[in-house]
């Protein structure tokens, strides 16, 4: 039997029981990818982040999964990694299959997160907007798979009850529903039936999408703050620089242990 440390993190969060929890695995190698997600449908988090050590410009490799698959950026569970595995060090890198280098540094009391910045272009989307059950101010698209709906207040966010059957009949979309806030800046919430988290509590991966957006609707350039209005709830800041979305967040660990396969 071999013994496996694993960290679970509630990321965005400045307390337990808020924000997001991630479990966190650092391996030495990899392990085969049906044990992989076999551990992430163990766990039954919205994600469960794995890193390896890594050379060059990377200190260490790091893959996502849900409990159903692997996915292509997961940005609490990247900041959930970054807590487990900084160290004294003021930054670290990871090196992912589809999403480049991603970066967590030391900001304050918690962490500034690098991640890329996803532009989505306007689309009608009268599938994914009939089944969130809302009035779109605005619809779009990016082709990693993000469907954005703008609506007109964050009352209107907080109130849609979506048809978690129909939105997963479009595969693994992130459907993100979003407006103005009030407390905040931004306010969202962030749907995924389709990889097995009928609603996520707080998406860094959707703030990819949300960053460029609102930098563009609100003409911003400093920092934003966003609420994503799940159960749970979560804060962070946001602010678009260059080609990247720059987050920031703090992380709680919750949990620690050793799994046994």
């Amino acid at each position: 039997m071999t013994q496996l440390r694993l960290v679970q993190v509630d990321a965005f969060a400045d307390r337990p029981f808020t924000g997001n929890p991630a479990a966190v695995m650092p391996l030495d190698a990899w392990l085969p990818d049906d044990i992989l997600q076999a551990i992430a449908m163990e766990n039954n988090l919205s994600e469960t982040a794995f890193t390896v050590p890594a050379d060059g410009e990377a200190d260490y490799e790091l893959r996502w999964f849900t409990p159903t698959l692997e996915i292509a950026l997961c940005g609490h569970a990247t900041l959930a990694s970054g807590h487990v595995l900084i160290g004294d060090r003021e930054r670290v890198r990871f090196r992912t299959r589809k999403s480049g280098l991603l970066e967590v540094a030391r900001d304050g009391e918690g962490y500034a997160m690098s991640l890329p910045a996803y532009a989505p272009a306007p689309k009608p989307l009268p599938d994914l907007v009939a089944a969130v059950g809302c009035m779109a101010v605005e619809s779009l698209w990016h082709d990693g798979g993000y469907a954005l709906i703008a609506l007109a207040s964050e009352t209107e966010v907080r109130a849609v009850a979506p048809d978690f059957k129909a939105l997963a009949a479009d595969g693994d979309t992130m459907t993100i529903v979003t407006a103005p806030g009030e407390a905040a800046d931004v306010v969202s919430r962030v749907f995924v039936p389709g990889a097995g988290v009928d609603e996520d509590p707080v998406t860094g991966s959707a703030h990819s999408v949300l960053v460029p957006f609102w930098a563009e609707r609100l003409g911003r350039n400093d920092a934003m703050t966003f609420f994503q209005a799940s159960r749970r709830g979560g804060h962070l800041t946001g602010r678009l620089a260059g080609d990247r979305a720059i987050l920031g967040g703090k992380c709680v660990t919750v949990i620690e242990g050793l799994m046994q396969i």
